[in-house]
This record gives structure tokens, C-alpha cells and sequence, in this order.
């Protein structure tokens, strides 16, 4: 016992370890004061978890035709197949939505209040669907500013006084107009279809629209992993906006055995 008083004994005997009954701060300062970010709860902003893959636009002779799937991939898993990514904003606008379907969420639940505050108002004046996708531009690219970007790509559809309109934001504020869009993976297959029918009938009918778009929906379940045979198709005219109920496209999968 007495070897116990021996001065720097127990230095020896547990070099810079605890000593014998008393608290010891390890490696990582576990127990000791802890910064703002070890307090704050954990934050998945930056990793999208339930997400929307393609939705597709393009002008008709008297509107805009707007499709999405219904499928909420859960990474590779298809987990919600029930989705809806097409939303109306007022009467004459369509918003769409690829990517994280949280954030979309928030979108949609900022432009509905947005929609609310407009009505009562009651001033005459109404959002347009330039309006929504000029506030679109700088909402996204405010997020991006701030390294917390909403991970969508927005489509904006609509009609204005007898005007279609069409236009696409991205994460990052990058915003442009044409014709006929595409999201997601249907950029790089469905969009060569779009652009090639509306360069051949510029003033393509509704029915001819709807044909095309279905191709395209068929070619992205054929393609896209993160794709359902399932869709909403949004219709948007000076009369108004009608998303209909879910479909499907016929599809034909006798070729699958040849495919290498």
C-alpha cells in the first residue's frame, strides 16, 4: 500500500490513462462541452430519400399536356406507388416536380398558401404561370446560395390569355423555356420523341399530344428503372386545368427475352 504514495508511481502504472476512480476525458472529448453541431438533430437535406423520376410538357394547339408517374422510389426500392407529382397552382397553372417528393411537398405547400393569400387579397390580380415560374427561379436559387438546395427540377405549364407557356427551374436556379420538356431520365430518352413530334406538327391536336406523351411514358418504363406503368396526365386550356385520374399504357414485354 505503501508503494502507492511512491511519487509518479501511478504516472508508471497507468502512464496518461485514468487514474483509480476518477474521470477521464478520452479521445473525441465525448464528455466534455459539445459544439452547436453535435447538439443540433440530424439533417437529411442534403440526401434525398423518397424520390420522382421524369415528368414531361409540351405544347398542344390550344394548351399545354403535362405527365408524371406515381411512383416514390425509396432509393431502388419502388415503395409508394401512389405518388402524385402534378399539382395545380389557381386555374390556369400546372406545377411538376422530379426529385426529392419531401421537398416537393414543401413546394407545393408554399404555393398553395401563396394561392390562399392571393384570394384574399381579392385585388383583381392572380398568379400567371410566368409569375410562379419567375418565383420559382429565385426561390431555388436562393436555397442553392445557402449550400441547401431543394433537390427538384420543377416543370411550370400553363396558359395566360390565350398563351401556353412552358418552362423548367432546376436545384440550382438554372430556368428556361421551350416547347417541350423533359426531366430526369426522360431528357435523354424521352425528349428526342417530344422534339421530334413537335418539329414535324408544331399545331399537334390534344389526342395527337396524348399519343405522344404515352409513347414517351411507355419508352420510360421500358428504360428507366425508377419508373411505374402508372401516370397522371395534367391538361391545361384558356378553360381551365384537369389533372386526370390514373392511368396506364399498354405495354408488351415479349421482346425482354432478346434483350442482352
Amino acid at each position: 500500500m505503501a508503494a502507492l504514495n511512491i511519487p509518479g508511481f501511478q504516472e508508471q502504472l497507468w502512464g496518461n490513462g485514468p487514474s483509480p476512480g476518477a474521470f477521464y476525458n478520452f479521445p473525441g472529448n465525448q464528455n466534455g462541452p459539445k459544439t452547436a453541431e453535435q447538439i443540433s438533430p440530424a439533417k437529411r437535406t442534403l440526401y434525398p430519400t423518397t424520390t420522382g423520376t421524369s415528368v414531361l410538357g409540351v405544347k398542344f394547339d390550344g394548351g399545354v399536356l403535362m405527365a408524371a408517374d406515381t411512383l416514390g422510389s425509396y432509393g431502388s426500392l419502388a415503395r409508394f406507388r401512389e405518388v402524385s407529382r402534378l399539382t395545380a397552382v389557381g386555374n390556369n397553372t400546372v406545377v411538376g416536380g422530379s426529385g426529392d417528393y419531401a421537398d416537393f411537398q414543401y413546394l407545393k405547400s408554399v404555393l398553395e398558401q401563396k394561392v390562399i393569400d392571393d384570394a384574399c387579397l381579392n385585388d383583381g390580380h392572380g398568379y400567371t404561370p410566368k409569375s410562379i415560374y419567375s418565383w420559382l427561379t429565385r426561390v431555388m436559387y436562393y436555397r442553392r446560395t445557402r449550400f441547401d438546395p431543394l433537390w427538384n427540377q420543377v416543370v411550370i405549364g400553363g396558359v395566360h390569355n390565350g398563351e401556353s407557356f412552358l418552362g423548367c427551374v432546376d436545384k440550382i436556379g438554372i430556368a428556361f423555356e421551350a416547347p417541350t420538356i423533359s426531366t430526369g431520365f426522360g431528357a435523354y430518352l424521352a425528349q428526342p420523341i417530344l422534339r421530334d413530334a413537335f418539329e414535324k406538327n408544331p399545331s399537334m391536336s390534344l389526342d395527337q399530344a396524348r399519343q405522344v406523351i404515352t409513347r414517351c411514358l411507355q419508352v420510360l418504363f421500358y428504360r428507366d428503372a425508377r419508373s411505374l406503368n402508372k401516370f397522371e396526365v395534367a391538361v391545361i386550356t384558356k378553360d381551365g386545368v384537369d389533372i386526370e385520374p390514373v392511368t396506364s399504357a399498354v405495354t408488351n414485354w415479349e421482346i425482354a427475352p432478346m434483350v442482352k
